[in-house]
């Protein structure tokens, strides 16, 4: 036992409200009372006694704290001494016969031994006499490890209190058994957390705290606020120059001795039979929620444990009566208690029972190996592969590392070495990666094809750092070309070495990123050295992501039919031919399959690969016309990136971002993020988010009205009439250029770029370009025929409908002509559809200037009645209430939310209803409220004279190209 204390303050505790609230009444309650908190070890009671102690105190209480020991858990009225011993100078003051009694029990005075009942009413008088002056808490922790003859006098004096000026508080363990469990004293049962109170306490002690082991202390912890507390500070300590995630193994975290002790003595009392059955079930698993292990497959069943039921370190399933762990922190406990043998023996076992299993026995294999065994390298470099491409890429690692370190000969290490590193580096481990390669190289060597693939993977993500990359990777092709060693020979073939097809690809991409004609020019010079030596997926990554106004026609096909072996590709594979289906405007083949596999990717796969399809998802979202669901993609995918320090991905986001928030109206946060972008990408040489940047620049200017501004914007990509070489924005920004020159009166700039793009031959290489292409002649177009067969050329195309807000463009444009030439009634057909597209797409400024031209018709402006029923519930109140003058202060009190929230749910209702401002919400709502009707054209609806900007002319169609330049 320890000494008694005075608690004078306590910390703040997570939750806990209702326990709180009822130590208080216990406290201030005015007469005696005893009370038994009860709940597992490290839940927080300890906590809870020091809250009631301090509390006391500050209601005039002496306070007697004092806590069990074990060790003296067999003498008896140890406890009862301990708790008293501040007290025993009143006995003096007693009467004869209690005195008489205490001297019996701790005076040394020979007699016989009292009974309960003569020592309880001993200490009953004690302790009233004590309480004279001030009120008397005792606060007993560890109740469980109090000895019997102790426990039954506390009993009987906590069901006598009553009436007077004492109180006992006690806290026992459920997983033990108790001299208090039969004491019939009233109890307060302390539970775990909930699952928002135990994040909470978590976000408080560790806010830095990463996603993935954020999640998996949560998990582990179970609500425990000693776990809780107690493991993040273990895994950093433990951590090293490793990732904290690294440490985090199928068999739970690894516990500090303060988490080891809650379940050890009681692992430790089983036997050896029980105890190797346990282990097995923790080695493999067993009890696992279904979905959370890695490995798929079923896990061992564990048998004949009664007694760890008994124990309390197992439980059985209701529905299957399979054994299953109590606590997810008893399986490490159990790990962590075996010797190494005893391990390795388990392992081996475990094996054999998952023969069947390649993944579940290479697990097992790896751990219960330890000379080098070529046959179990190669169980594991299978099964290596079957996890990366079910999105177990950080299994892969772990399991190719360990293949390589019981590889027989040095080739067969370096190669999974190799291969370790590269899909580490997918993983967003570019330190382990880094790390494995450099553990091959020959004494002397400063690289190999293997570490400059992992140097440059890391030098692009997290610095992006094209110029010495390309060098590099470059450099490293070449003395393969040049060595004789760029082939590799299986099953008789020789092929291209896999080093040099991986290194084909990263050049590939640091071209891409570059964006400059001299970087793709000496890449494709590269690669036409190599001849046959470069795969058919490189050629086609060469075509599409360098240039496809120039190599993408015909290419779109391809990409599509590749999107019907995505499941049997490799994760990187997969977002290599997203790249490919991006620039070619086919996504939406892609995406289906990028939705279901990126979020496994993330949490235990190829986390950089998941950050592009992030990003390409993001891309189709935009392109569809789903933007507040390309803002959430982009939001997440930036989140991770900082996560990650992958700072090349982090500026594609923004950029990305940046014109998603053009799009939508939100001019401001355009402008401030492309000026980020720009920022960080020119110095580095990086044109695809330079050209990024200037694409949302330009778009924000148009939304805005401001021509000139989106011209300056355009013309930095490409200049009219021309679509400049390995510049990816050149031809997606064909509209943005048209419009801004027709708008500052640049018309026949205007005019060449539209005919430019025809005779680029931009329709035979993707849908997007068809369309825009299409736009840009009806824009531009010298009379009125050819201007109205170019309108229904977009609108008849087969994919017009996965491109909205392109085809409201055009629409837009061709009803402000129409209006101008045939009249107001004519200029309708266009000008709703196009008005109503912008409204649902959120597109503020497009929405206000169809809706002004729609005005011009004589049509009625009011707000889409489309988008007011899309308002929810909470958005439509949130709008009435905001366009009664309330601020989202005043809102969130009447509605029980943040400002912030308020805010959120307002930054969603603007693009619905069309609007930019708070202050156009009340017509917005007034005018969507209104009985609507047909709007039918006027008889004495007149043509008015055409603006300049469109040009006439008498004469035949231009000659429209069909083939490719």
């Amino acid at each position: 036992m320890t000494g008694s204390q005075r608690s004078g303050v306590t910390t703040a505790m997570v939750g806990r409200e209702s326990e709180q609230a009822e130590l208080v009444a216990f406290v201030r309650s005015a007469t005696g009372r005893a009370l038994v908190l009860r709940g597992e070890t490290g839940v927080g009671k300890s906590a809870l006694l020091s809250h009631a102690a301090a509390l006391a105190e500050q209601e005039g209480h002496t306070v007697v704290r004092v806590a069990g020991v074990e060790a003296e858990s067999e003498l008896p009225y140890s406890g009862l001494h301990q708790l008293l011993h501040p007290l025993l100078a009143e006995v003096a003051r007693l009467e004869d016969g209690p005195r008489a009694v205490f001297d019996a029990v701790f005076g040394g005075v020979r007699s016989d031994s009292p009974s309960v009942m003569a020592l309880g009413i001993a200490v009953l008088s004690l302790l009233s006499l004590s309480a004279a002056q001030r009120p008397l808490l005792l606060v007993l922790d560890d109740g469980q490890w109090l000895d019997d003859a102790s426990a039954e006098v506390c009993g009987f004096v906590g069901r006598r209190l009553a009436g007077g000026p004492a109180k006992l508080l006690v806290a026992v363990r459920t997983d033990l058994t108790s001299p208090f469990d039969t004491a019939a004293l009233p109890e307060l049962p302390v539970a775990a957390l909930a699952a928002e109170e135990a994040a909470r306490l978590l976000d408080d002690r560790y806010p830095e705290l990463s996603r993935r082991v954020r999640r998996v202390v949560l998990e582990q912890a179970r609500g425990n606020p000693l776990a809780l507390v107690e493991l993040p500070a273990h895994l950093a300590g433990r951590s090293g120059d490793l990732p904290v995630e690294d440490l985090i193994g199928r068999h739970g975290v690894p516990l500090p001795r303060r988490l080891q002790r809650l379940f050890g003595t009681r692992i430790a009392a089983l036997d050896e039979r029980v105890r190797a059955e346990l282990l097995r079930g923790a080695l493999d698993g067993a009890g696992s929620p279904s979905g959370t292990d890695a490995v798929p497959g079923a896990r061992y069943g564990m048998r004949d444990a009664d007694a760890a039921v008994a124990a309390k370190l197992l439980d059985v399933d209701v529905v299957t009566g399979d054994y299953v762990f109590r606590h997810p922190l008893v399986r490490p406990a159990v790990v962590q208690m075996a010797t190494p043998h005893q391990r390795r023996a388990a392992h081996l076992a475990l094996a054999q029972v998952h023969r069947e299993n390649l993944e579940r026995r290479a697990t097992h294999l790896a751990a219960a190996t330890l000379d080098p065994d070529d046959g179990v390298a190669d169980v594991l470099e299978t099964a290596a592969g079957s996890a990366t491409r079910r999105g177990g890429a950080l299994a892969a690692v772990a399991w190719l590392t360990r293949a390589a370190e019981l590889s027989a000969n040095h080739a067969d290490r370096s190669r999974r070495l190799a291969d370790a590193a590269f899909v580490a580096a997918h993983a967003a481990r570019p330190g382990p990666a880094h790390r494995l390669v450099r553990a091959d190289l020959a004494s002397g060597s400063t690289e190999s094809p293997a570490s400059v693939l992992a140097a440059a993977y890391r030098a692009l993500y997290e610095d992006g750092d094209v110029r010495s990359t390309h060098r590099q990777v470059s450099a490293a092709i070449e003395k393969l070309r040049d060595g004789g060693t760029a082939t590799a020979s299986t099953d008789g073939r020789t092929e291209p070495a896999e080093v040099l097809t991986r290194l084909v690809i990263l050049l590939l991409a640091v071209s891409q990123f570059s964006g400059e004609r001299a970087v793709w020019e000496s890449t494709h010079g590269l690669l036409a050295s190599l001849g046959d030596l470069v795969t058919g997926h490189a050629r086609l990554y060469s075509a599409t992501w360098s240039d496809v106004t120039r190599h993408g026609a015909g290419r779109a096909e391809q990409v599509r039919g590749a999107a019907a072996t995505l499941s049997e590709l490799e994760p990187w594979d997969v977002s290599r031919l997203g790249a490919a289906a991006y620039h070619l405007d086919v996504l939406s083949d892609y995406r289906p399959h990028l939705q279901r596999v990126v979020d496994r990717e993330l949490e235990t796969g190829a986390v950089a690969t998941g950050m592009v399809m992030l990003h390409q998802i993001m891309l189709d979202q935009m392109a569809v016309g789903e933007w507040a669901l390309a803002e959430d993609t982009g939001q997440r995918g930036l989140s991770l990136a900082v996560e990650h320090g992958h700072h090349l991905f982090a500026a594609q986001s923004r950029a990305y971002l940046a014109q998603l928030a053009a799009l939508r109206g939100q001019v401001g946060r355009a402008r401030d993020l492309q000026a980020e972008v720009d920022a960080w990408a020119r110095p580095r040489g990086l044109g695809f988010l330079t050209q990024l940047a200037d694409a949302a620049g330009a778009t924000a200017a148009l939304s805005s009205g401001d021509y000139e501004s989106a011209y300056l914007h355009a013309i930095g990509i490409t200049r009219p009439g021309t679509f400049r070489p390995y510049a990816h924005q050149a031809s997606r920004t064909l509209l943005d250029l048209v419009e801004a020159a027709r708008h500052t009166g640049r018309v026949a700039q205007a005019r060449a770029h539209a005919l430019a793009a025809r005779d680029a031959g931009l329709p035979d290489v993707s849908p997007r370009l068809g369309l825009i292409t299409y736009g840009a002649l009806a824009m531009t177009a010298e009379d009125e025929r050819e201007a109205a067969e170019m309108v229904t050329r977009a609108e008849s195309h087969p994919d017009a409908a996965r491109f909205p807000f392109e085809l409201a463009r055009i629409r837009l444009a061709h009803g402000i002509r129409t209006r101008h030439v045939q009249g107001p009634a004519a200029a309708r057909q266009f000008l709703v559809p196009a008005a109503e597209a912008f409204e649902r797409l959120g597109a503020a400024g497009w929405t206000e200037r169809a809706r002004a031209e729609l005005r011009a018709t004589g049509a009625p402006a009011r707000a889409s009645t489309l988008n007011l029923a899309s308002l929810t519930w909470q958005e439509r109140r949130i709008a009435d209430l905001a366009a009664g003058g309330l601020t989202n202060k005043e809102i969130g009190e009447r509605m029980h939310l943040s400002p912030r929230t308020v805010s959120s749910h307002l930054y969603r209702v603007f693009p619905k209803l069309g609007i930019t401002a708070r202050a156009a919400l009340r017509d917005a709502l007034s005018r969507g409220d209104a009985p609507s009707r047909t709007d039918a054209p006027s008889r004495g609806d007149a043509p008015s004279r055409p603006p300049a900007e469109f040009p006439m002319r008498t004469g035949g169609l231009p000659k429209m190209r069909t083939t490719s330049s």
